[in-house]
């Protein structure tokens, strides 16, 4: 459910008043726009060749620099998946028993 922008600015409904989270690349104190799974975005910043420092709730956060490095890496390695023809060769390609 969307916030109307009145509670958004002043974030009066938020969980909990903590500080701000900040960019878990290393030598990045930048403040984190980004928060990650490290499970699906691992491979995505290490191909990025950007070295993250580990926490303990398995999360990845980036700020805007460095989440546009990785985001680039991500959109390049799904358009290998996009071109036409390249589930030419798999079995839901393959056409039907009575079909030739």
């Amino acid at each position: 459910m969307k916030l109307p922008k009145e509670l958004r600015e002043k974030r009066d409904l938020s969980g909990k008043a903590s500080k701000a989270k900040l960019c878990s690349v290393v030598e990045c104190r930048e403040s984190a726009i980004r928060s990650l799974s490290e499970n699906k975005w691992s491979q995505f910043v290490e191909k990025a060749k950007l070295k993250v420092d580990e926490n303990k709730k398995h999360k990845i956060y980036l700020c805007k620099t460095h989440y546009k490095d990785v985001n680039k890496v991500r959109k390049s390695e799904e358009k290998v998946y996009q071109q036409k023809g390249f589930l030419d060769n798999s079995l839901a390609g393959k056409k039907g028993k009575w079909d030739y």
